[in-house]
């Protein structure tokens, strides 16, 4: 996401290049590509307007250090109005009440009962909440079937009625229910709708009274970009929601959704959604999307990403393995399991300081792995558990038992022994010490 979006401004600040200092005529012609590179983004004109002329005041109100390169100070300030539009810091979903009641709305296909799912896990997960799902959508063929196959692939059950026709008899009986039951919040899904369809609107907005939610959720497609942006604010003055979510972001989104509609409507970008699998959920940090923007990664991101998977005790057991050079093939593809686990490999690429650049011409596909495993799954116990058998006989029945060819499977033992050498290098606090020493930094 917001790929086009970064190469036009990192395009814009290169005119800062070689200048000594900040004037008022480069930082014009300056932000006149930033305010072109918004619009592209699909940015309200008024919006990016506004946004380039807060940056020229702070910039010409700014004194240049002599260690600060005017092209490094302009991106500092882009970046901070960039933070600053988005919302400034994430905010928290609310989840005082018993039970706690999570109203989700939007246009029809902007992905609500994916979504709902998506939050269920989440809350289970993350904030140790006991969730019901309710089907509201009483409308859309097979809305209640597909949020059941969600409940049970995340283990999350769904309060259904299905020969109820009525959204807010079944929304009273679900919070009666979950009282009764135990359950501590309810994700409410209900039907898409159109901000012009005036019986859906009064009906939502009657599910939200019956209901009094504590959170009133807008889901949106960033990939309409500007029109996602009015519907929201034509939503919002019927229901006055709480936050929104911008779903499919790993699409071919230009990004203007999620740059504009926190000025538009004054509420906050709560969560953000990107790809299809149920743990693909993130809150929506600001700060850390403007640093992806500007193309300086989303560590912080990556690392909360790693910690998720991170078994302590497993963990103990490798570096023990690690130290007396014992670590095998079954070890590598745990290893490879657990990275998988993370997400969609380009988006976790995107995330790493320059990384996202480099290979945002690669087809990397999900499955990248899926040749790795095929080869290690076809050896023996033995071959898994001591690599240095392996012999030219042994690899050509493997390259056969895994459909692939020797050269791939030579290919994948390297690959295997690097890093096998790398990781009994970085267990030495020794050796790390001397990397340390020979990186180039303030050199």
């Amino acid at each position: 996401m917001f790929e086009n979006l970064s190469d036009k401004l990192e395009r814009s600040f290169q005119l800062l290049k070689g200048q000594g200092r900040i004037t008022e005529i480069n930082i014009a012609e300056t932000l006149k590509e930033v305010r072109r590179a918004l619009l592209d983004a699909d940015v309200n004109f008024k919006i990016a307007k506004s946004f380039t002329d807060t940056v020229k005041d702070n910039a010409l109100g700014q004194n240049v250090l002599n260690a600060v390169k005017p092209g490094q100070m302009i991106i500092k300030l882009v970046h901070d109005q960039l933070v600053e539009l988005m919302g400034g810091s994430s905010e928290e979903i609310n989840l005082k009440g018993n039970p706690a009641v999570v109203l989700v709305c939007g246009l029809q296909g902007s992905g609500k009962t994916t979504f709902s799912g998506k939050l269920a896990l989440l809350l289970k997960k993350k904030k140790g909440k006991n969730p019901l799902l309710v089907a509201c959508d009483v409308y859309r063929p097979a809305a209640i079937e597909q949020l059941k196959v969600i409940g049970e692939q995340i283990g999350v059950p769904v309060y259904t009625e299905e020969d109820n026709r009525d959204p807010v008899k079944i929304a009273k009986a679900s919070v009666k229910y979950a009282k009764k039951q135990g359950y501590d919040v309810l994700v409410v899904d209900t039907a898409g709708r159109l901000a012009i369809d005036e019986t859906m609107m009064k009906e939502i907005s009657e599910v939200k009274k019956a209901l009094d939610p504590q959170e009133t959720l807008f889901v949106v497609d960033s990939m309409t970009g500007q029109d996602a942006v009015n519907t929201a604010k034509e939503f919002n003055e019927r229901l006055n929601y709480e936050g929104v979510v911008l779903t499919k972001l790993d699409g071919d989104t230009r990004g203007g959704a999620a740059l504009s509609i926190r000025s538009v409507v004054n509420k906050p970008v709560k969560f953000i959604s990107a790809g299809e699998k149920m743990d693909a959920l993130d809150v929506f940090h600001p700060d850390r999307m403007a640093d992806r923007i500007l193309g300086m990664g989303d560590v912080v991101s990556l690392v909360e990403k790693a910690q998720e998977q991170y078994d302590e005790v497993e963990a103990r057991k490798l570096k023990k393995k690690i130290a007396k050079d014992q670590f095998n093939l079954n070890d590598f593809i745990t290893q490879i399991k657990q990275i998988k686990k993370m997400g969609n490999i380009k988006e976790l690429a995107s995330m790493i300081p320059g990384a996202g650049k480099a290979m945002k011409n690669m087809d990397i596909d999900d499955d990248a792995f899926k040749g790795i495993e095929s080869i290690i799954q076809s050896m023996t116990p033995e071959e898994r558990e001591y690599p240095n058998v392996m012999n030219g006989t042994r690899r050509k029945r493997i390259a056969n038992g895994s459909g692939t060819t020797i050269q791939e499977v030579n290919s994948l033992m390297k690959q295997f022994t690097e890093t096998k050498k790398m990781m009994k290098m970085m267990s030495n606090k020794k050796n790390m010490a001397r990397m340390m020493d020979n990186l180039p930094l303030g050199k």
